[in-house]
């Protein structure tokens, strides 16, 4: 065998679970780093696998501009990917920041991996900074440098009808946000 240093990628024991663990709000991050720390200190790396803050990428859309920032999906709670007993729920409830683990009369309960499934970590929820019967005027495309009023929004399909006026009468045309603009009107 030669003395490389390599680190092996370690394999995580079947009888670990998840668990979620309730913080003060706010702390997410700090109980995490401190539940980290614990963990190096006290030598649990075969104990406890990973903690997890939940988050989502929310798109907001401001003047035609898109603005991708990270945003908590369960504030107030973390994460934590490990095999229960006495020593690892000693040091993860006493982790300043902790209230304590969710479940009945906090005994932990470990979530089902269908729960995992449908937590939708991986979502990305866009946030519309328009409102009907906003003035708008369209930036690009072929209906660019019209001016219009919002008529309806579809945040699900990311679409905005806008009704611009052309030969003499109102039509509704679906834009993306990037493409308008509040008019300066």
């Amino acid at each position: 065998m030669s003395d490389n240093n390599i680190e092996l990628e370690r394999k995580v024991p079947d009888e670990a679970q998840w668990y979620v663990v309730h913080t003060y709000s706010g702390y997410e991050a700090k109980v995490k780093a401190s539940i980290e720390n614990a963990i190096e200190n006290r030598h649990l790396e075969d104990f406890i696998f990973d903690i997890a803050i939940p988050m989502e990428e929310v798109v907001e859309i401001k003047d035609g501009k898109r603005k991708a920032t990270m945003k908590k999906i369960f504030p107030g709670y973390i994460l934590v990917h490990m095999i229960m007993n006495n020593e690892t729920w000693y040091v993860v409830r006493n982790v300043r920041g902790v209230t304590g683990f969710v479940g009945p009369e906090s005994e932990p309960v470990a979530l089902t991996p269908a729960e995992m499934e449908n937590m939708g970590m991986n979502r990305t929820e866009t946030q519309i900074d328009f409102e009907v019967g906003n003035h708008v005027s369209v930036l690009s495309g072929p209906f660019a440098d019209f001016v219009g009023v919002i008529k309806k929004i579809s945040p699900d399909k990311k679409l905005i009808t806008v009704g611009i006026s052309m030969f003499g009468r109102e039509t509704p045309i679906d834009l993306e946000p990037t493409q308008i603009q509040l008019s300066k009107d």
